[in-house]
């Protein structure tokens, strides 16, 4: 969750919704492309290509955009992506997990290098950082759509690890391999949902100075804007 001021104007709020529905799209478009890539252009033989379609079509992706990327995928020019993930240390003693789906890994190097010296920070080795995080499946619901005893008790019943909010959003926290299977469920109680991913959680938040804050959400917004990068992560108390 970040960290800006509630009084940040209308226009700004826009901006970052814009250019995170923009980063949605992106990264759903490079994971259609890559499971027609490895296994085909039908959905009924390919799971992976029929999970992403179903992301696709929850994010209300146009259908001309997924027909797009279907075909783009299947021309001999297109490159394949990969999934990986970058494990950095911020400032404070902070750790951040960078979420990076690429079709060039050198290049995302680089631009992790040049991010570190830019705002600081420094490259971690693997499972360094990782271990201080859980990977969960969120399901987010605007708080303007549910009540939340209500939403709670539903989570509940339909196996839900853990229910938390934040700001706007009630979050419904679940394992790996539950997510989607509660995702349907709530969908047939008709509880509305914004959005459902799997993120890292931090299982301890670190408290840091002032200056460490600033310093970390810097480095944050730098990875934020890479255009590789899908999503950062971070265990830094806010």
């Amino acid at each position: 969750m970040s960290g800006h001021s509630k009084w940040a104007n209308i226009k700004h709020k826009k901006e970052r919704a814009d250019k995170k529905r923009g980063k949605i799209f992106s990264r759903l478009a490079k994971e259609i492309i890559s499971a027609v890539k490895q296994n085909g252009d039908d959905p009924k033989t390919n799971t992976k290509l029929r999970l992403a379609l179903q992301r696709a079509k929850d994010a209300n992706m146009p259908s001309e955009n997924i027909q797009r990327n279907i075909k783009k995928a299947s021309s001999a020019d297109q490159t394949d992506y990969h999934e990986m993930t970058y494990e950095l240390y911020g400032h404070g003693g902070v750790g951040l997990i960078v979420d990076i789906m690429t079709d060039n890994k050198n290049r995302i190097a680089s631009e992790i290098r040049i991010a570190t010296n830019k705002c600081g920070g420094t490259i971690a080795s693997l499972g360094s950082v990782t271990f201080n995080f859980d990977r969960k499946g969120v399901i987010q619901i605007e708080k303007c759509k549910a009540i939340e005893d209500e939403l709670f008790l539903l989570a509940s019943e339909c196996g839900a690890e853990d229910f938390d909010s934040s700001e706007d959003m009630y979050l419904v926290i679940t394992s790996i391999e539950d997510l989607y299977k509660i995702k349907e469920k709530l969908e047939k109680k008709e509880v509305i949902i914004k959005e459902a991913s799997l993120e890292f959680i931090p299982k301890v938040s670190i408290d840091c100075s002032k200056e460490d804050e600033q310093k970390n959400n810097k480095l944050i917004a730098f990875l934020e804007d890479l255009d590789d990068v899908d999503a950062v992560y971070h265990n830094m108390n806010e």
